[in-house]
């Protein structure tokens, strides 16, 4: 202690890591916490949920899991939200990719405007548009259609991924691009061969968090749908809920099943996506 009284800073420090440590810790069980809860409940009946909800199950079984897939159509599931998540990330990185490096690199007229506008529809919830976008799908024929979501979470998504990419685009040094120039590339070219392969990170970022949308959303999947042609699985999860009562063992089953894919997804590319970032934020 006396040492401590001697040398004020050395023991500010040593607080301010002990409160470092505290906090991610909170941070840490506040984010596995629930995580945790529900995949042990998934391995109870509804008894035990109930009774001894904190408790560990009596027996690891996985009878939940196999209910899951015969209460609800699972599978099918499965592969509308693959193919919507994966064509929808696709379609917006193609589409919002060429608009980030216009916007980042040239001036043009009213640019300001463009940016403002983009920028305002961040703040937009989607509950907002629920009712114009059901409108919209009626009328253009793509109600109750795979596509018909690709496209609407492809421009919901839009605003954030030409955030990210216009601010990772800032990050690349412009005499690149002049050195293609010189070297006789065209537009196109240097965008392809130079520009791309340097803004890997970027993508991999605006890619996942676009994947996690298409693969988590559920308003505009419950709204633009309807019976089982293109729901995903998010709404999957309505199928364990009645009016007379709710097996709750295999609606976390059910839980557990919807957002694995998202977790390996991001575990998997978690270090592009803070590099992406932390890229981003610094020019940005």
């Amino acid at each position: 202690m006396k040492k401590y009284l001697c040398h004020p800073q050395k023991g500010l420090h040593i607080l301010g890591r002990i409160l470092t440590y505290v906090f991610l810790i909170v941070l840490m069980l506040l984010a596995i916490g629930p995580f945790s809860w529900v995949l042990l409940s998934s391995f109870k009946n509804n008894a035990e949920i109930i009774n001894t909800s904190l408790a560990l199950p009596k027996s690891f079984s996985f009878r939940n899991y196999a209910k899951a897939f015969e209460m609800a159509p699972l599978a099918s599931f499965y592969v509308h939200s693959i193919l919507i998540a994966i064509f929808g990330t696709l379609f917006n990185l193609t589409v919002v990719g060429m608009a980030a490096y216009v916007i980042s690199r040239f001036r043009f007229r009213f640019k300001g405007v463009v940016i403002a506008l983009i920028s305002a529809l961040m703040m937009v919830p989607g509950a907002a548009l629920l009712q114009p976008l059901y409108l919209t799908a009626k009328n253009l024929g793509f109600y109750d259609k795979l596509y018909g979501l690709m496209i609407v979470y492809a421009a919901f998504g839009a605003p954030q991924s030409l955030y990210i990419l216009s601010s990772y685009f800032l990050t690349i040094p412009r005499e690149m691009e002049e050195a293609a120039y010189l070297d006789g590339a065209s537009f196109t070219q240097t965008f392809h061969r130079v520009i791309l392969p340097m803004a890997k990170p970027g993508f991999a970022t605006a890619g996942v968090l676009q994947f996690l949308l298409c693969w988590n959303e559920f308003q505009f999947a419950m709204t633009l749908t309807t019976g089982n042609k293109a729901r995903t699985l998010p709404v999957a999860l309505y199928y364990f809920k009645s009016q007379f009562g709710t097996d709750y063992g295999v609606m976390f089953a059910a839980t557990i099943i919807v957002i694995i894919p998202s977790i390996i997804v991001f575990v998997l590319l978690q270090e592009w996506v803070v590099s992406g970032l932390a890229a981003g934020a610094v020019k940005g």
